[in-house]
């Protein structure tokens, strides 16, 4: 009894070392290492994206049926959800020039993040997003009416203003 315990105890042991270095090959080392001071963050792509105009040309209905649409299918939830909701609020009323400040503030800068911390005032607004409707979507972002923010708004007030 000593021997066949002897021996599957061997056995294992021989299988493991010769499964280890084809299960050590799969694992890759590559990983975030988060905000470390080492981390170099040389493993992270940046994908430069095109750079942002103005569509010339574009009827009021159209930027705005547009922006509504680019408000609600953001790169993150939280400003898919701020955006959206200012949109459905306040989108219908802007006028040509309020559209096209909203146009490059949800489509110019490259990071989502900027944005949302532009529009809660964590970080400062850079002059040239400065105006008008950063104002207002800093006001509404406050919620001074403490309205319940969970989700973006349902869709069937995509063509009540339209009307």
């Amino acid at each position: 009894m000593l021997s066949a315990f002897v021996a599957k105890r061997l056995v294992s042991k021989v299988c493991q070392a010769s499964w280890r270095p084809a299960v050590a090959e799969l694992v890759t080392t590559r990983g975030y290492k988060g905000e470390a001071p080492d981390d170099s963050r040389g493993d992270l792509i940046e994908i430069p994206l095109p750079p942002w105009t103005e569509k010339d040309g574009e009827t009021m209905d159209i930027k705005r049926r547009r922006l509504l649409f680019q408000s609600r299918k953001r790169g993150m939830l939280e400003n898919c959800i701020l955006l959206s909701l200012f949109a459905k609020q306040y989108l219908n009323t802007m006028t040509e020039h309020q559209l096209r400040q909203y146009d490059r503030l949800i489509n110019e800068p490259s990071n989502d993040w900027d944005i949302y911390y532009w529009a809660t005032e964590a970080q400062p607004v850079p002059d040239v997003y400065t105006g008008e409707i950063m104002d207002l979507l800093k006001e509404f972002t406050k919620n001074k009416d403490q309205e319940q923010r969970l989700d973006a708004p349902n869709l069937e007030y995509l063509d009540k203003g339209s009307q």
